[in-house]
C-alpha cells in the first residue's frame, strides 16, 4: 500500500498519557488484531477493471482449496512470454494495473491475480502458516496458465510488490515449482519485524487515540512485530543455493521509502550473486511507477529482455 502523508507528531499531553495507561490491558490485544487484520484486511473494493486501461482481460477462477478460488485476469499477448503481477498488502489486483498496462503495451501476456484474503478471491481465515499460503496463491496461479491456459511452454516472470515479493520468493521454496524470472518493487527487505513496525509508524494500519501513545503503543507494536511473523511461519530470509542461485532477480526500491527502505532490500540482495537492485530517484514506497513512468518501464523491460530472452 502507498505510503500516507506523515502528520505532524505531538508531544504527549498528561490527558493523553492518562488514556493510554487506562488502555494498557487492551494493548496486546489490539496488536494481535492488527497483526490479523494485516493479512486480512477487511477493504476488498476493487476500483479498476483491465478494460478501463484498453486491456483485453478474460476472468479465471483457480482453485486453491474446498470451494475456495484465487481471482485472476488474463491479458493475452505474447504466447511464449508472461508476466504474473501480484499486489501489496490490503490492495488488490487492480492496484497493478498501470503495470500490467506497460508490459502488456509490450508484448508480454499479463496475467493479474489477488492473493486470498484479498479482492475477489476467497477467504482463508487461518492464523499460521500464511507464508505457505500466501506462497501457495503464486504455484497456483503459473500452474494453472501452464497447465490450463496454453503457457506450457512459455517462460513467465512473477512480479511482487511490498509483501508480495516475500510470497513470490518464498514460492521458489516450494518442491517441485519453479518460474524462469523474479521482479521486486518496494521489497522485500532482509528483516520481517522491523517491516511491520514501519507499516505502523507510517499509519498504515489503523491505531485507536488511546492506544496511539506511550505506553500503550510500545504494547501493540511488540505485539504486532511478534505474532506477524509467527502467523506466517517462514524461516526468511531464503536460502541462496538451488533454485535461488539461478534465477534472475530484480529488486527495486524507492530512494525515500521508509516502510522498505533500499538499505533492507540492498541486505536481502546481497545474498544473492545473480540478483540486480536499482533505486528508484526520488521515489516512496510502490510510487516508482507514478514518479518516473518512462524511467520504471524502462528498468523493468530491459530487465524482464535479458532474463526471458
Amino acid at each position: 500500500m502507498p505510503e500516507p502523508p506523515r502528520t505532524p507528531v505531538r508531544p504527549p499531553t498528561p490527558v493523553s498519557r492518562a488514556l493510554s495507561v487506562a488502555a494498557l490491558p487492551i494493548a496486546p490485544l489490539y496488536g494481535a488484531q492488527l497483526a490479523y487484520l494485516a493479512f486480512h484486511p477487511r477493504d476488498r473494493t476493487q476500483r479498476e477493471h483491465p478494460r478501463d486501461h484498453g486491456l483485453p482481460c478474460t476472468d479465471l477462477e483457480i482453485p486453491f482449496g474446498r470451494r475456495k478460488r484465487v481471482h485472476a485476469w488474463l491479458c493475452p499477448g505474447s504466447t511464449e512470454k508472461v508476466v504474473v503481477l501480484a499486489h501489496s498488502l490490503g490492495a488488490g489486483k487492480d492496484h497493478s494495473l498501470g503495470h500490467a498496462k506497460f508490459l502488456h503495451d509490450a508484448g508480454y501476456t499479463v496475467c493479474l491475480f489477488d492473493h486470498r484474503n484479498h479482492g475477489a478471491s476467497s477467504d482463508d481465515r487461518a492464523l499460521f502458516g500464511l507464508g505457505d499460503r500466501f506462497a501457495s496463491d503464486v504455484t497456483s496461479v503459473v500452474s494453472w496458465l501452464r497447465g490450463k491456459q496454453g503457457y506450457a511452454t512459455a517462460r513467465i516472470a512473477v512480479y511482487g510488490f511490498s509483501f508480495s515479493c516475500f510470497s513470490a520468493m518464498w514460492a521458489l521454496t516450494h518442491d517441485g515449482f519453479e518460474f524462469d524470472a523474479l521482479v521486486c518493487d518496494s521489497g522485500p527487505g532482509h528483516d520481517v519485524p522491523p517491516l511491520l513496525r514501519k507499516y505502523l509508524e507510517a499509519e498504515a494500519l489503523p491505531m485507536p487515540p488511546a492506544l496511539s501513545g506511550e505506553p500503550s503503543r510500545s504494547v501493540v507494536t511488540r505485539t504486532l512485530c511478534a505474532l506477524g511473523p509467527a502467523m506466517l511461519r517462514a524461516q526468511w530470509p531464503p536460502p541462496a543455493t538451488g533454485k535461488f542461485a539461478k534465477i534472475p532477480l530484480l529488486f527495486m526500491s524507492g530512494e525515500h521509502d521508509a516502510i522498505v527502505p533500499p538499505s533492507s532490500v540492498d541486505a536481502l540482495a546481497e545474498r544473492y550473486a545473480q540478483a540486480e537492485t536499482h533505486v528508484l530517484p526520488g521515489a516512496e514506497h510502490l510510487l516508482g511507477l507514478q514518479s518516473d513512468p518512462e524511467g520504471y518501464a524502462s528498468v523493468v523491460l530491459d530487465f524482464l529482455k535479458r532474463a526471458l530472452g
